[in-house]
């Protein structure tokens, strides 16, 4: 089997700063481009069950669909980006650490989302390409300085991502601070797994190792502790249609718009997701150290954005799968904690692999 190969091309400028795309991959197999500018997932091609090469992620064509998506006003979505400092939500933008009150941008009605309106998806993130004997790796860093969008103390960011001969993306999360601070990072890659811009995603089969979830108010802030997925529309310990009860009168369904909502994943399960297209018989699996996996069903995709095969979005066109802490964590003491103090070091891994199959996943 062939080694993975790391290239560089340039792919635009933001506010003067050149900004190139990273390609990761080996022929015939696992194929990811990256870019510096919010450490975005821009493609990922990957072999279908007749062996053709595929796009199975959503994204935008040239770099100014990416800021034209971050600009004020814009009703983002963060195609393939790393999110921080803060991954999902904030209620009222604001949270109390060891006695003192921060307050971050409200960018998601009266919460704040995803690091705020300037996180880490739109910035320029320096770059160093590594190469070993069986794999290749770009790894990405950013200094996010005290008092960055709300957040205290200055947070030394580093992301890796890494292919291997495997036909499988590992991403590592390493961060440190100076001053006490809170840290929840993630990738908001969108998933088709039949190819990009081929439809929606409703008949594909989702696996999610939860035995609960996060019922939240209507503003996607959880509401109360964690609920069994027993008898709802959230229960996935089987593999079912991601479409298949997206149209049932449950209450969380309906403030959701869809799934956009946190399972609680358990301990020990062997992965934390799986998911199938019956197209293209191509399998996800995904296994990560968080406690959480936000699942977003693309509830709010439109024909507004044109992705890379130069075809519009729908709702539905791609499916999240973000393995991070659960929402709202700085204001729940009940929830795995998210602090991060000098000294210590944020860890996190999430593994996405990729191979085919000629059904949906076993129970």
């Amino acid at each position: 089997m062939p080694a993975p190969e790391l290239t560089r091309e340039f792919f635009g400028r933001v506010d003067g700063t050149d900004v190139h795309r990273y390609t990761l991959g080996r022929p015939g197999g696992l194929t990811v481009r990256v870019l510096d500018y919010g450490g975005v997932i821009q493609s990922l091609d990957a072999p279908d069950r007749a062996g053709r090469p595929g796009n199975v992620v959503l994204g935008f064509g040239d770099l100014a669909g990416y800021v034209a998506n971050n600009r004020p006003g814009a009703d983002r979505v963060f195609l393939g980006a790393v999110i921080g400092r803060f991954a999902n939500r904030i209620a009222g933008g604001t949270f109390t650490l060891d006695g003192v009150q921060h307050r971050v941008p409200l960018n998601n009605g009266k919460n704040g989302l995803h690091g705020g309106p300037a996180g880490f998806d739109t910035r320029v993130w320096a770059a160093a390409e590594v190469r070993d004997a069986d794999d290749v790796a770009l790894r990405l860093t950013l200094v996010s300085p005290d008092g960055d969008q709300g957040y205290p103390g200055r947070l030394d960011t580093e992301v890796t991502y890494r292919v291997d001969g495997h036909d499988r993306l590992r991403i590592t999360y390493r961060a440190t601070t100076d001053a006490p601070t809170v840290v929840n990072l993630t990738n908001h890659t969108y998933w088709n797994l039949a190819g990009e811009g081929t439809g929606d995603v409703h008949d594909h089969w989702l696996e999610l190792a939860a035995s609960r979830y996060c019922p939240t108010g209507d503003d996607l802030i959880p509401a109360g502790a964690p609920a069994p997925v027993e008898g709802t529309p959230f229960d996935f310990r089987r593999a079912a249609p991601i479409g298949a009860r997206l149209g049932e009168p449950d209450p969380q369904l309906v403030i959701g718009h869809g799934y956009d909502h946190n399972w609680v994943l358990d301990d020990g399960a062997p992965f934390a997701a799986r998911a199938w297209d019956p197209a293209s018989g191509r399998l996800l699996t995904v296994r990560t150290t968080e406690p959480g996996l936000q699942f977003y069903s693309g509830n709010h995709l439109t024909a507004a954005l044109t992705g890379t095969s130069g075809r519009p979005y729908h709702r539905g066109a791609g499916f999240a799968l973000e393995a991070q802490h659960f929402p709202d964590s700085p204001n729940r003491p009940d929830f795995p904690g998210t602090v991060l103090r000098p000294g210590e070091v944020y860890h996190q891994e999430t593994v996405f692999a990729l191979a085919t199959a000629d059904g949906p996943p076993a129970a």
